[in-house]
């Protein structure tokens, strides 16, 4: 699934993909349909099999989707082949994951956390998405959220309205 900034967004700064790599491989590009990379900054964190970063919704607590519509078009979920969870990597514990229905089909999710990606990540390996809004975090391989906001990144809640809305009632809420 390839994703692209829309036209005219701002996305914060790149993060080049050149520091993760997957867990116990140098420069493996596929591989299972979810993976762990290991990024310099964050430590172990859940890719797709391209490397891809997957990144959780903390208003999706309650382990339904809240990502939808224009919200989805700058985080794209990870949608499932099927209704059943895809082949995962060795190291990940198949009981943490499953499969949600999502407005658009069914995506699979780790724990209560729907999985996306952020569309202004360019690259495998990128981070843009993480700590966007004060709302977007990157998933560790155990299913928690890593909720370490870069460095030098504007404070939770200044992000872009074109990266992803910041108040609650700007999503559209699935129901």
């Amino acid at each position: 699934m390839a994703t692209e900034a829309p036209a005219g967004s701002e996305a914060p700064a790149a993060t080049t993909g050149e520091s993760m790599a997957p867990a116990g491989s140098a420069a493996a590009v596929s591989g299972p349909f979810v993976q762990v990379a290991e990024s310099d900054e964050y430590g172990q964190v859940l890719v797709d099999s391209e490397c891809r970063t997957l990144y959780a919704f903390t208003q999706d607590a309650d382990g339904e989707p809240t990502c939808v519509d224009d919200c989805a078009v700058n985080w794209p979920p990870l949608f499932t082949p099927d209704e059943s969870v895809p082949p995962l990597a060795d190291e990940l514990d198949p009981s943490q994951f499953s499969v949600v229905e999502h407005a658009e089909g069914p995506m699979l999710k780790v724990g209560d956390w729907p999985l996306y990606y952020f569309a202004a990540d360019a690259a495998p390996g990128d981070t843009n998405g993480q700590g966007v809004g004060g709302f977007w975090w990157m998933v560790a391989a155990d299913g928690t959220l890593l909720e370490e906001a870069p460095e030098g990144t504007a404070p939770a809640g200044s992000a872009p309205a074109e990266s992803m809305p910041t108040d609650t009632a700007s999503v559209t809420t699935a129901g």
